[in-house]
Order: structure tokens, then sequence, then C-alpha cells
């Protein structure tokens, strides 16, 4: 079966990264934003503490294991079924 990844809105892309990123740093999962990151470049990295068992970002998401990026995935739909509940209800 074929798969359809169209986005309906593609500026949409750049928020959902953003938030993949912030969510991972809000569970505290070693992972850096963007490319080549080495340092704690998220919002929330500072007050989480210890980085892990490496003590180092890496910009890579292969390092984690199936329940910590399914983690990120389900909150990053909770947030957007949230937001689209808000936008109904206003």
């Amino acid at each position: 079966m074929a798969r359809n990844n169209r986005q309906i809105i593609p500026e949409s892309r750049h928020v959902i990264q953003q938030w993949k990123y912030e969510i991972a740093a809000e569970f505290g999962l070693p992972v850096g934003y963007g490319s080549g990151a080495t340092g704690a470049d998220t919002e929330f990295a500072g007050e989480l503490g210890s980085l892990g068992s490496s003590g180092s970002y890496t910009s890579s998401w292969g390092h984690l294991s199936s329940r910590e990026n399914g983690s990120v995935g389900g909150e990053i739909t909770k947030r957007l079924v949230a937001e689209a509940q808000r936008n109904l209800l206003n």
C-alpha cells in the first residue's frame, strides 16, 4: 500500500520539528537540535540535569529506543489534538 505523506499545511513542518526537539528535551532525551549539534541547544536542556551516560547531544535519533522515539511522537500527537480542540472551541 502506498503511503501518502503529503502535508496539508507545508509550513507546519518547521513547528513540528521544533516541537520534536522541545519534547525530547522535556523528556530528558539526549538529542541535539539540527545537524552537527554538539551542545545543549534546546530550551529546557539545562533544567533537566544529566544528559545520559555520554553526557553529550547528537543530532541523530537512531541511538534512542523505539519506546523513547514513540513517546516523542505520541506527545506531538497529543499536542496537535489539544491545539485542534482549542481552535474548535474558540
